[in-house]
């Protein structure tokens, strides 16, 4: 292996632990902020931690000559995977609030799954493997969702599967915006896409913290309320907490921050770059099972950071998970093909 393909490697482990971590972050930081409120000042922060290197590339795009998307079309497309990005992470934070960060962060993974078949229906092929792996995974989900207790369910970890079903979404109608820009010859930027994006899913879930998180807390109660008897949820709606911290009642939650701080300059603003520069130079191979860990590093820092746990039927299904993503992609594991 070259020097670059291994720095590359480097940089994507790294990646899938920020990511993976990432999980650890948003459990620990609904502790003090409301679901919405949490991704909305996460995702602003992220789309503004990508505005120097949206700056510097545009400013190169312009002087080698080629045709950037109009900012009408930039606008439009933004908000169209943002919108999806919102409902995504909407039903993924509030998934989190019941599971643990392990299996938010396993089952997430499934649209590196689905994604393959969905594509059956854009008149892609879909060999024998991802069928395999998509048993694998489903055998997997089942194992960690009722982590022994068969016959019950953990409610947040079907809040997850739904989430999956729009980051599928999301990750087609990416691969649809940037195939019709191709055939156009229009080069979209990445990094404006991905901050454009961030934007319309933070403003959507701030607009939502204010109208919808009041009512959250008493749902919560209702499916699960050891959860507040615990202690472990313990938020203020955002518009009485912006109230009382406006008025000096109460400061902002201190403990609030670094999760945040992580989850929107680590997860998205860091770890986003690390991807674009890593892939540049990384196998496609070595990229697939590389960001495919994100869920295992979910795993060890809720066990380590959220004392987790995680007993022998969750850890099959870990195994039996990631076997089965690893399974959708074996052709480009094997034969080093996307």
């Amino acid at each position: 292996m070259n020097k670059k393909a291994l720095r590359a490697d480097i940089l994507l482990l790294i990646t899938a632990a920020i990511w993976g971590f990432g999980f650890v972050a948003q459990r620990s930081g609904m502790e003090y902020v409301g679901p919405f409120a949490f991704n909305g000042i996460r995702f602003i922060l992220g789309s503004l931690s990508l505005l120097p290197f949206i700056l510097i590339r545009r400013s190169r795009l312009i002087r080698s000559g080629s045709s950037p998307l109009p900012f009408s079309r930039l606008c439009l497309s933004c908000l169209l995977v943002g919108s999806c990005l919102f409902i995504a992470v909407l039903f993924q934070q509030l998934g989190i609030i019941f599971t643990t960060a392990g299996n938010a962060g396993f089952i997430t993974g499934l649209y590196v799954v689905f994604t393959p078949i969905a594509g059956i229906f854009l008149g892609r092929k879909t060999g024998l493997p991802t069928w395999i792996g998509s048993v694998l995974t489903l055998i997997g989900l089942y194992f960690i969702s009722v982590a022994g207790s068969f016959g019950s369910i953990n409610p947040g970890d079907i809040l997850v599967v739904v989430s999956v079903f729009f980051w599928t979404a999301h990750v087609l109608l990416i691969d649809r915006l940037m195939n019709n820009a191709n055939k156009r010859e229009i080069t979209i930027d990445p990094l404006e896409l991905s901050a454009g994006q961030f934007a319309v899913c933070g403003l959507l879930s701030m607009i939502c913290a204010f109208a919808i998180e009041p009512f959250i807390v008493p749902v919560v109660e209702k499916i699960d309320p050891s959860l507040l008897s615990a202690g472990l949820f313990e938020w203020k709606p955002f518009a009485i907490l912006i109230s009382a911290v406006s008025s000096g009642t109460i400061l902002f939650p201190v403990e609030a921050i670094i999760p945040i701080l992580y989850g929107g300059l680590a997860s998205v603003g860091i770890a986003y770059t690390l991807q674009v520069v890593a892939q540049r130079d990384a196998p496609p191979a070595h990229a697939t099972i590389i960001l495919c860990f994100e869920g295992c590093f979910a795993a060890l820092g809720g066990v380590l950071l959220l004392a987790e746990k995680v007993g022998g039927w969750t850890l099959l299904g870990f195994v039996l998970m990631l076997a089965g993503m690893l399974a959708t992609q074996w052709a480009v594991i094997v034969k080093g093909r996307d």
